[in-house]
């Protein structure tokens, strides 16, 4: 009398490791992508804040601060606190209000060194000095990485 064998054929383990193999190749880039836009985070939430500062200035005077450059000038001038930021290696803010980050320390190859940039619209109906803001990147910053409001 012969027994039932008991286990898994060849075929079938092989089977499920090219299933694993296939999740891990769409997974993976994911993964990586995700982590960038999370490190990211810190560069937009210290760009956001800086504009808020700029949006006073501009209320209070009627003009944009004159060029800033540099994170010192930035917190000096608009009396924005900034603290130790690791991700962003420079910061401006142009005669025009447009407010320049440069990334660092978030993925060498992907966005590190490009530039996120932050520029200011005012309203054009007289007595309305409100503001909006729209996120751009330079000519070599992946738009995935661009944040979109």
């Amino acid at each position: 009398m012969l027994r039932g064998q008991k286990g898994f054929t060849l075929i079938e383990l092989l089977i499920v490791i090219a299933i694993i193999g296939i999740l891990a190749a769409i997974a993976i880039p994911m993964y990586r992508t995700q982590t960038i836009k999370a490190k990211m985070t810190e560069v937009t939430n210290a760009m956001s804040n800086v504009s808020s500062a700029v949006a006073a200035y501009y209320q209070e005077n009627n003009q944009y601060p004159s060029a800033l450059g540099g994170i010192g000038a930035i917190q000096s001038t608009l009396g924005v606190s900034l603290g130790a930021l690791t991700r962003v290696g420079k910061m401006t803010v142009s005669a025009a209000g447009e407010i320049t980050g440069t990334i660092s320390g978030i993925d060498a190859s992907t966005v590190d060194g490009k530039d996120l940039i932050l520029i200011p619209t005012t309203s054009s109906i007289v007595g309305d000095s409100s503001m909006t803001w729209s996120w751009s990147g330079s000519a070599t910053m992946p738009p995935a990485f661009v944040p979109k409001r």
